[in-house]
C-alpha cells in the first residue's frame, strides 16, 4: 500500500465487527449501533466472522434488514454477524494483515471502525487506528466493550457479565434446592464450573445465590487464590457434617501452587495464547468421592452461560446498548482512539453513566477481583462484592415468546457486498 494521504468522500461508511466469544447481549449492542447510525444516515456493513470479514472483504450490507429486525436484535442471543476468535500480531508482525484491512476500508469508504469485544480487540482497534493514521487514511477507531468474564480494565463493569452473573446465580439457587431435597439419601455434594479463566467475577456472582453462611453456595473457589486440595476437601466434609450437603462453584481457571491449571483440557492454546480449559467441576468432584466417599453430582454450564438471553438482566441489556449508541456518537465525533465505558456514580440507588476512555488503558490490561471481594478464608464473597454485583442483576428482559413456546428469535439475511479486490489468502 502507498503510503500518501487518501482523499475520501466525506459520506463514509461504519464498520462493525464482533469479536471473540458471543454474550447474551452482544447483538443488542449491534442493533445499538445500527439503529444509531440509520437515524444519521450512515450505511452499515458488518464483518462477516469478525474481523475476518475484513481481511476476507466479506462484508454484510446490514441496509438490507428491516427495522423490525434490528429491533429484533436486542432480545436475539449470539453473534448475528458471527464472531471469531483471531488475534492479529504486532504491527511489524503482522503488518500485511492491516495494511489488507486497510485496503479493504479504502475500497468500501469505511471511515468508521467499531470493534465490539475484549482486551484483545481493544488492542486489534488501537494499532488499526495508528497504521491509519501512519498512512495518511481517516479512520476512526472504536472499541466497544464485551465480555462475560467482566475483566476489562477502566469499566466498573462489562456488557454481557450481568446477565451472565444473572444466569449463574439464579442456575446456583434452583441447583441447591434440588441437593437439599435428595441430601438425605443421594447427592451430598454438586459441584458448578464457572467460565474465569484469571478472573472469578463469574464465580463470585454465583455467591449472590444465597446470603447466610450455610446457604448455598457454600464454597466458591478463585483463579486469584491458590487452589489447596486438602483445605478444599476439609471445608466439604466439615460443610456436609455441619449442613448436611455442599455445593460448591469453581471458576475454570483456579491452579495449583505451582501455577499449574487444575483444567488444563490437553487441547493446546486457542488463537489469543490461551489454554483450552474445562472440566475442573469433574476434576474435583472425583476428588471428593475419592478422599470423602460422598455421592457427588457435577455440572459444566460452558456455552449456557453466555448464550441465555432468556434470563437476561434487565441492566446488562441497557447497559449494552447505552455502549453501542455511545461507540456511534464518538466515532462520528471522530473521538478516535477510545472506548465507550460504564461508570458507576452511586451505588444505593444504583446509578451509572457511559464516559469515554483512551484505549491505551484498557488494550491487554485484566481486572481481576479485588482483595476485598473475597473472604478472608477464601472461599466467598465478601459485603462489598455483594454491594458492587448485586445491581449488575438485577431487572428482567425476557424475549418474546411464540405459540410454540419457544423465544422468537431472529436471523440476519447476512447479504454480502460484492467484493472490489483480489483474494488476499487470509
Amino acid at each position: 500500500m502507498a503510503r500518501e494521504r487518501l482523499t475520501v468522500p466525506s459520506r463514509g461508511t461504519l464498520f462493525y465487527a464482533q469479536s471473540g466469544g458471543v454474550t447474551a447481549v452482544i447483538n443488542a449492542t449491534a442493533s445499538a449501533v445500527i439503529t444509531a447510525a440509520r437515524a444519521r444516515k450512515l450505511r452499515v456493513l458488518a464483518g462477516r466472522n469478525g474481523i475476518l470479514g475484513a481481511l476476507r472483504e466479506e462484508l454484510i450490507d446490514t441496509s438490507h434488514e428491516s427495522a423490525a429486525t434490528i429491533r429484533a436484535l436486542a432480545h436475539t442471543p449470539g453473534g448475528a454477524f458471527g464472531s471469531c476468535r483471531v488475534k492479529l500480531k504486532s504491527l511489524e508482525d503482522d503488518r500485511p494483515k492491516y495494511e489488507r484491512m486497510l485496503e479493504v476500508f479504502r475500497a468500501h469508504d469505511v471511515r468508521w471502525f467499531l470493534y465490539n469485544g475484549g482486551n484483545d480487540s481493544a488492542d486489534t482497534a488501537l494499532k488499526v487506528s495508528r497504521l491509519a493514521a501512519e498512512f495518511g487514511y481517516p479512520l476512526t477507531c472504536i472499541g466497544v466493550p464485551k465480555t462475560v468474564d467482566n475483566d476489562l480494565a477502566v469499566t466498573d463493569t462489562c456488557p454481557g457479565f450481568g446477565s451472565a452473573a444473572k444466569y449463574t446465580a439464579v442456575s446456583v439457587r434452583e441447583a441447591a434446592l434440588d441437593v437439599i431435597a435428595m441430601a438425605d439419601t443421594s447427592t451430598k455434594v454438586f459441584v458448578y464450573e464457572a467460565m474465569g479463566r484469571h478472573a472469578g467475577w463469574l464465580a463470585a456472582a454465583a455467591g449472590l445465590a444465597g446470603r447466610e453462611l450455610d446457604e448455598a453456595p457454600h464454597i466458591i473457589l478463585f483463579p486469584e487464590r491458590e487452589f489447596d486440595q486438602a483445605a478444599f476437601l476439609a471445608q466439604v466434609d466439615a460443610t456436609v457434617a455441619r449442613v448436611g450437603h455442599c455445593v460448591v462453584v469453581a471458576s475454570e481457571g483456579i491452579r495449583t501452587a505451582d501455577g499449574r491449571f487444575v483444567a488444563d483440557a490437553g487441547g493446546g492454546k486457542d488463537a489469543f495464547g490461551h489454554t483450552q480449559l474445562g472440566g475442573v467441576a469433574a476434576w474435583l468432584a472425583g476428588r471428593v468421592k475419592d478422599a470423602l466417599g460422598h455421592k457427588v453430582h457435577w455440572t459444566l454450564p460452558d456455552y449456557l452461560q453466555r448464550s441465555a438471553r432468556h434470563l437476561a438482566s434487565a441492566t446488562d441489556l441497557k447497559q449494552a446498548q447505552a455502549v453501542g449508541k455511545a461507540a456511534v456518537e464518538y466515532a462520528l465525533k471522530g473521538m478516535n482512539g477510545t472506548m465507550p465505558v460504564i461508570v458507576r456514580t452511586s451505588d444505593a440507588p444504583y446509578r451509572w453513566t457511559v464516559r469515554p476512555a483512551p484505549l491505551e488503558e484498557i488494550a491487554n490490561h485484566e481486572k481481576t477481583m479485588p482483595d476485598g471481594f473475597i473472604r478472608e478464608d477464601g472461599f466467598g464473597i465478601t459485603d462489598a462484592a455483594r454491594r458492587y454485583l448485586e445491581p449488575l442483576i438485577r431487572g428482567e428482559a425476557p424475549p418474546p415468546y411464540g405459540r410454540d413456546g419457544l423465544p422468537k428469535y431472529v436471523r440476519l439475511a447476512n447479504r454480502l457486498v460484492p467484493q472490489r479486490l483480489p483474494p488476499a489468502g487470509f
